[in-house]
């Protein structure tokens, strides 16, 4: 995924239709931030294709809903679906991530360039070690610590294929996490569904 504009929009539709039955599969209203994530990240790979065809508000939209947007969102989503304290923890700290990230943004240019088959992104971030570090903790530990079984699988599986990024493509890094959407989306897909479905008042006989 992530290797050309038309696979982005091809893996970004799909996406996109796997968060729509999501969406459609919560059960309760505190389960929609969390059901709505993989339309976001269908949306996400969407607007890359625009960043493959060198259009600059589609690098600047990118980089919001990656940078800024998702290590907030994410914690915040499992705090709203179960009420852990530990997930408001994990909001904190992706909103202390998200502050000198937004500030980039806001200072600096985004630019992408092709980096083999993906796309290398350059905002200049300061400390950017160390605020990855923060920006996993935030995502992948909300998860891991959402004390439901589903989540923690989806928590151990972002959390593998971020180290699988980092160590194989050091520098497309963030163009190549993006080939997690698809996994993430088919998992969350599949806890809205076996959520509604366990909530569903048993049949009388």
């Amino acid at each position: 995924m992530c290797w050309s504009a038309g696979a982005d929009l091809l893996v970004g539709s799909a996406v996109s239709a796997v968060g729509v039955a999501t969406v459609l599969h919560a059960r309760t209203r505190s389960q929609l931030p969390l059901a709505a994530l993989p339309l976001l990240l269908g949306v996400h790979q969407l607007v890359e294709a625009g960043v493959w065809s060198g259009w600059a508000w589609a690098r600047t939209v990118w980089a919001v809903i990656a940078l800024p947007l998702l290590p907030v969102y994410v914690p915040a989503a499992v705090w709203c679906a179960t009420g852990r304290r530990s997930a408001a923890w994990f909001t904190a700290l992706g909103a202390a991530v998200a502050v000198p990230l937004a500030v980039a943004l806001a200072r600096h240019p985004v630019s992408a360039h092709p980096h083999g088959h993906t796309l290398d992104y350059a905002i200049g971030v300061p400390a950017a070690a160390l605020l990855l570090a923060g920006y996993l903790a935030a995502t992948v530990g909300s998860l891991l610590c959402s004390g439901d079984h589903r989540l923690r699988r989806l928590g151990a599986v972002l959390g593998a294929g971020a180290l699988v990024c980092g160590l194989l493509w050091r520098l497309a890094f963030v163009s190549t996490w993006c080939a997690l959407a698809a996994v993430a989306s088919v998992l969350l897909y599949d806890w809205a569904r076996r959520t509604r479905a366990n909530s569903a008042p048993p049949q009388r006989r």
